[in-house]
């Protein structure tokens, strides 16, 4: 896999792609940015200091919690940090890098359908 922002955003969408249906539709209405290095108002909010330590982030509001009443101002958004990444691949060394990008993007689009990073921890122990 080549490591620029297309290869990235390709990984991305193919694991999407990959979904079980009803999983799979409404994922395919969230926006995937993919971006060298997370915005430093991220870090700040999430109280991260070294940014290597933030591969992606979902923001969004999660499908548990959308009303119609109230709907987001903004699309739902699955982050990838592509420095980030890059440097986990490096440093694990024994990892495909495109089956690192589908992991962050399965690990970020879970919050969006709701999941906490513990319920995500139970389903994939490769995470932690």
């Amino acid at each position: 896999m080549k490591t620029d922002s297309d290869a990235f955003h390709a990984a991305a969408r193919a694991a999407v792609d990959a979904f079980p249906e009803p999983f799979r539709k409404g994922a395919r209405e969230v926006v995937i940015r993919v971006e060298d290095w997370p915005p430093d108002a991220f870090l700040r909010e999430l109280g991260i200091g070294d940014p290597l330590e933030l591969t992606g982030l979902y923001d969004g509001v999660p499908m548990t919690q959308k009303s119609f009443a109230d709907p987001a101002p903004f699309p739902d958004t699955v982050w990838l940090f592509r420095e980030p990444i890059l440097a986990e691949w490096r440093d694990r060394g024994d990892v495909d890098l495109a089956d690192l990008v589908a992991h962050v993007t399965v690990h970020e689009f879970a919050h969006h359908f709701g999941w906490s990073d513990e319920d995500i921890a139970v389903i994939d122990p490769w995470w932690e």
